[in-house]
């Protein structure tokens, strides 16, 4: 238990994005406080918990809500974590909201009981940029930390719809820090959390393009910067880019799913476009198999989790099939479910399928087109999981032949209902 009612004997202070967010009236995940003048021992003697290793942060026993005593930084090395903090009790709260990244991250607010006309103390000027939309760093000290280019990049893409741009300025120093090497020092898991956070978001689009923007993209993850300008047939993709078209699937994605896995799957889809040679363009024939590598590459690079890879690799080799699913044999369908592994994981398949859809969907003009290979697929599956192993026991088959008698019985099921397709059209 805190001793003396909570933190009434400390000097706290409410900062970064609970202030941002409650004074743009959008829900608040996290409450994070700022503690100045206090020690250590101090903390510990009120009941906190300490935790964090590079700088002392403690948790409250009954909220867990987290509070860090005030600091400032200093750059002694290279990378986000290269650096020197003190945490003395003679940290002032500018000082320590001067070290914070964005202006509009950069401000307190005096802890109340009520929400009316909040005490806010803003000495870099972070409501006027709140109120203007613009995201600015507070001081040159931005460009010492390189892992503060995902985090704008993430801002402007959680922020986009209340309207949100980046300042010249910002975007110039997020150009240099990304010029400069430094973002070779992140690690592969941090670089795919700040990804992760983007892609849970309603516009992870714009990350990537901003990442773009300021040269990043290409020292991330160069294989999908490299679509940009890689061409596609115009009767398929009127939309012509690779890397313009990735994008409008990524948005299609959004509108189908909140699933992490199906957004980063339509990220990947057509990485393999990025190899084909110039001289044959604008066809890309092969670029599933190709693309295969690349997914693989990236998510050794970044830790990305098994279930996101999986789906990637499937979405990125099987695409072509689901779009051509009316063309194909009722074999090849049974070898498509069997590659996919339908039977073992069919929320899987449905993913599969979710994000097939946003790639036909994000063309030029597709958006609303009907989709009928989902519901083709969906029905030919459903009809050759309800061919089980006991019916062929029954008659006496045994070991191997009953699995080449369950794929036989499934092509001629799934011929039926190709056939029945037919005389429907």
């Amino acid at each position: 238990m805190l001793k003396n009612d909570q933190t009434s004997q400390l000097d706290t202070y409410l900062v970064g994005g609970a202030v941002r967010d409650k004074l743009l009236a959008r829900a608040v995940k996290d409450n994070d406080y700022v503690v100045i003048g206090a020690t250590i021992e101090e903390m510990l003697s009120l009941g906190f918990t300490q935790v964090g290793k590079d700088f002392p942060v403690f948790l409250h026993p009954q909220t867990k809500d987290e509070y860090a005593l005030a600091r400032t930084e200093r750059k002694q090395g290279q990378g986000y974590t290269g650096f020197i903090c003190d945490t003395s009790s003679k940290v002032t709260l500018e000082e320590d909201l001067l070290r914070r990244d964005l202006t509009i991250n950069a401000m307190a607010m005096i802890p109340t009981n009520s929400d009316e006309n909040p005490k806010i103390i803003d000495p870099y000027n972070g409501q006027a940029d709140l109120g203007n939309r613009i995201l600015r760093h507070v001081s040159s000290a931005f460009i010492e930390d390189p892992l503060r280019v995902l985090r704008v990049a993430r801002f402007a893409a959680r922020y986009y719809n209340y309207g949100f741009k980046i300042a010249d300025e910002t975007l110039q120093l997020m150009t240099k820090i990304s010029n400069s090497g430094e973002l070779a020092t992140l690690s592969g898991e941090r670089v795919w959390q700040e990804m992760h956070s983007s892609l849970a978001d309603q516009y992870p689009e714009v990350f990537f393009q901003v990442l773009r923007r300021c040269d990043a993209l290409i020292k991330i993850w160069p294989e999908l910067d490299a679509l940009w300008g890689v061409p596609n047939p115009a009767k398929w993709h009127p939309e012509i880019c690779s890397g313009i078209h990735t994008m409008m699937v990524l948005q299609q994605a959004v509108k189908l799913s909140p699933k992490t896995s199906i957004r980063f799957a339509a990220v990947c889809h057509d990485l393999g476009k990025s190899l084909t040679l110039e001289k044959h363009w604008p066809s890309h024939q092969g670029h599933e198999k190709s693309g295969l590598a690349l997914v693989e590459k990236i998510c050794q690079q970044l830790k990305v989790p098994k279930d996101h890879k999986t789906l990637a690799l499937k979405v990125c080799e099987f695409h072509l099939h689901c779009h051509k699913a009316f063309e194909l044999k009722a074999s090849t369908i049974v070898k498509l479910f069997n590659s996919l592994d339908v039977w073992r994981k069919p929320e899987e398949f449905s993913d599969f399928l979710i994000t097939c859809e946003a790639d036909f969907r994000g063309r030029l003009h597709n958006e609303n087109k009907p989709y009928p290979q989902v519901d083709y697929l969906n029905t030919a599956f459903q009809a050759a999981l309800n061919v089980t192993a006991k019916e062929f026991i029954r008659q006496g088959i045994k070991g191997a032949e009953i699995k080449e008698a369950i794929n036989n019985k499934r092509i001629n099921v799934i011929k039926e209902i190709k056939q029945q397709q037919k005389s429907d059209i």
